[in-house]
Formats: C-alpha cells, sequence, structure tokens
C-alpha cells in the first residue's frame, strides 16, 4: 500500500470549510485538526469562569467569550478556540465576518487529560505570540490546579505570577483586576483531588 499524500488547505479554505462545519478544528500549517469534546468537569469549570468574570465585567471596557470565538496568531499562523478570553478596549477581529479575534488580554485554557501537555506547552508559546497578550491562565479539570503566566512590563519576558493548589486558594488576573477564588472556579465538580507534591 502507498500512504495517501497529506492535504494542505489554505487559511481561506479552512475558514470556508470551518463556518459551515458542525464541530471545531484548529488550522496550522495548511493542515487542519479536530478538537475534542469536553467532559463534564471541563464544562463545569468554563462555565463557573464564564458566570464569574462575566458578571464582574459589566460595565466595564473589556468583555469575555467562552469556548466559541476562534483566535487567529498573525506571527505563527495558528486558528484556534480558546476555552475563555477577555478583550479590552475594541474587538480587532481578521475580516468583516468578525467570528476571528485577533486581540485577546487575557486566555484561559482548562486542562484536561488529552490536552494538558499541549496547553502548557506548545499552544502556550503560540499564545505568547499575540502581542495584546498579558496573562494566559490554565485551570485543571482533574485537580484542583491554576496557574497565572504574566509578561512583564517591558513585554518581553513571560513569569509565573499567581498559582493556586487548594479549594481555599485564590489566582489573581491583574489585567483586569480581578480575584478568582477556586471555591467558586470548581463548584459542583465532580471527583476532583486535590494536588499531591
Amino acid at each position: 500500500m502507498t500512504a495517501q499524500p497529506q492535504k494542505f488547505y489554505s487559511e481561506e479554505e479552512y475558514l470556508e470549510m470551518e463556518r459551515e462545519a458542525e464541530y471545531k478544528s484548529e488550522y496550522y500549517r495548511g493542515e487542519i485538526f479536530a478538537m475534542a469534546g469536553a467532559g463534564h468537569n471541563h464544562n463545569r469549570i468554563n462555565e463557573n469562569i464564564s458566570i464569574i468574570v462575566g458578571n464582574y465585567l459589566k460595565g466595564k471596557s473589556c468583555r469575555s467569550y467562552s469556548r466559541d470565538l476562534r483566535v487567529h496568531i498573525h506571527e505563527n499562523g495558528l486558528y484556534t478556540y480558546p476555552d475563555f478570553l477577555i478583550v479590552c478596549g475594541e474587538n480587532k477581529f481578521r475580516d468583516d465576518k468578525r467570528d476571528t479575534l485577533l486581540n485577546p488580554v487575557v486566555i484561559i485554557e482548562i486542562l484536561s487529560e488529552s490536552t494538558s501537555d499541549y496547553d502548557r506547552g506548545e499552544k502556550f508559546r503560540f499564545y505568547r505570540s499575540l502581542t495584546s497578550l498579558k496573562e494566559y491562565v490554565t485551570v485543571n479539570s482533574l485537580s484542583v490546579s491554576a496557574e497565572v503566566f504574566r509578561k512583564n512590563e517591558e513585554n518581553d519576558l513571560w513569569f509565573l505570577a499567581s498559582d493556586a493548589y487548594s479549594l481555599e486558594e485564590s489566582i489573581m488576573l491583574s489585567s483586569v483586576d480581578l480575584k478568582l477564588n477556586m471555591t467558586d472556579i470548581y463548584e459542583q465538580t465532580e471527583g476532583i483531588l486535590p494536588v499531591k507534591f
């Protein structure tokens, strides 16, 4: 048997197909990657964050989006769907379809067993190319764990700025001046264990 040649797509082909697709896919360097579905805890954490942050941002110049707003990173060509993001000031979109955002200030990814390594490694490296991005947050859906990575004032270095590994702790989103309590993030989740050191 001979291997089938790999099909590569242009950005325009990807966007045309993606806008009609029933399921979301990422795009990187001509390849399209189907995104996995999310489980109960992942969805519960996302909803909890959406409620807390959405209510907090009412009447402010920042707004939040959950799951379905695509982000494009021009510097490396990635198209992806963060679990949660915050934009401050004017939304900047790729085109007049207004479904591909270019300027998130905060991105939150909820880690699962299948995505944890990617979200904490290569995907975070991709996200760091976004000049607008000030904070990148990971929240674990399998154990009580959250980390906030922040860009320094010179915009040339990322560092771990805030972390929490128990329900009694909290994390801080400095770019929007919001403290998130772990008890609120993990409310109504099931079977999540504390991190063992």
